[in-house]
């Protein structure tokens, strides 16, 4: 079986398409505080948006702030072009950025009558019994609004049919990071991305299919020798591949990351009590460890991240910072101390989504290399 469609990273509208052929429904979502679960559930292919390959925001900066990131300005201005065709979007409050999205679609679609389902639910930023409950009446009134859309119940039975299939995927991404470990891995950290952000590509079901086939096939494969340094990615939303591609080429290999769009949009398994179904994607969903969002988990992500680096034999992170991101953009008050502490060599680089600045970070990239080089 080949497995060539999981290299493929720029954004495809084929599976949306087809789904919606047989009269379903097809939804955005931003964020990754969405349950994809509960989208399956009522038979809606849910598609995260994302912004690759975006070099031109132009026409989404007219409607958002100067101090709004360029990734959401640049999923926007996707939205704008018709990119994605799909039956409207569900977002959450995950980040302020990410809120303005969802503002100007409604306004859009309020304003130009499109009929699109467009919903916004509230994630909070603390996990706390009070806020898992508040968490799960948002996803209660989330089914709600997909039950009326598409005539569709939602019932545990389904929901535990959907996240059987969810933890399956999440199991071979742990597979597939597991190869990363090795002394001289099979796989760099550029396709690993491609492979982790082309699941936004298709249904959940091809996906599992396409990764056990790569999974069965990954011994054969050409194990990477020449790398001068093993890195760590963390920090923003990260989608594009060539990003990663830029500090490869310089000798430094991607083995771990702490990025939305990699390992850490898959997780662990969800384990559901069979007394509360939907109680237990809830709090799966604020427990899981994301991104700096969650007010009360900063000190996890942060051994979190420590530990990785031990874990993957890391000799370097790289903290690559959005202009304006929200989330990550003042992590590293806390975090780079630490991590020295921790003895391990720290490099903070600014970015946004377009890919201008790609030989400012090949220079910074290789020096930081060098360094770490002499020290292994």
């Amino acid at each position: 079986m080949s497995y060539q469609k999981l290299f493929e990273s720029d954004i495809s509208g084929e599976a949306a398409k087809a789904w919606r052929a047989q009269g379903k429904k097809a939804l955005g979502i931003i964020c990754c505080h969405l349950p994809e679960e509960i989208f399956r559930a009522a038979d809606v292919l849910p598609v995260r948006l994302r912004a690759t390959n975006c070099v031109d925001s132009s026409d989404a900066e007219a409607w958002l702030s100067s101090f709004c990131c360029s990734f959401a300005k640049s999923m926007l201005q996707y939205l704008l072009e018709g990119k994605y065709d799909l039956d409207g979007l569900v977002a959450t409050d995950g980040c302020m950025m990410a809120a303005r999205v969802y503002d100007n679609s409604n306004y859009i679609n309020n304003r130009d009558k499109t009929g699109k389902f467009i919903y916004q639910i509230g994630a909070p930023r603390l996990n706390k019994p009070r806020t898992v409950e508040f968490y799960k009446d948002e996803l209660k009134d989330l089914i709600g609004k997909l039950e009326e859309l598409t005539g569709n119940k939602i019932t545990d039975e389904k929901l535990k049919a959907e996240v059987a299939k969810y933890n399956e995927a999440r199991e071979l991404v742990a597979k597939l990071y597991a190869l990363r470990k090795e002394k001289h891995p099979v796989i760099s950290g550029e396709d690993c991305l491609r492979i982790t952000v082309s699941a936004t590509n298709m249904p959940i079901e091809e996906y599992i299919e396409l990764l056990k086939a790569f999974l069965a096939d990954a011994k054969n494969r050409t194990p990477i020798t020449d790398a001068r340094a093993r890195l760590m990615l963390i920090g923003s939303a990260l989608d594009d591949p060539e990003y990663i591609k830029v500090i490869e080429d310089k000798g430094g290999l991607i083995v771990a990351d702490v990025c939305c769009f990699g390992q850490m949009q898959f997780g662990k398994p969800i384990v559901i009590d069979d007394n509360d179904v939907l109680g237990s994607i809830a709090k799966y969903y604020l427990e899981r460890l994301m991104c700096p969002r969650m007010i009360d988990q900063k000190e996890q992500m942060h051994d979190y991240i420590i530990e990785t680096c031990k874990e993957y034999a890391v000799d370097g992170v790289i903290y690559q910072r959005m202009q304006h991101c929200e989330v990550w953009g003042g992590e590293n008050v806390r975090l780079v101390p630490k991590l020295k502490a921790a003895g391990i060599p720290q490099l903070t680089v600014e970015r946004e989504q377009h890919m201008a600045n790609a030989g400012q970070l090949a220079v910074r990239a290789e020096a930081f290399i060098e360094m770490i080089e002499k020290e292994a």
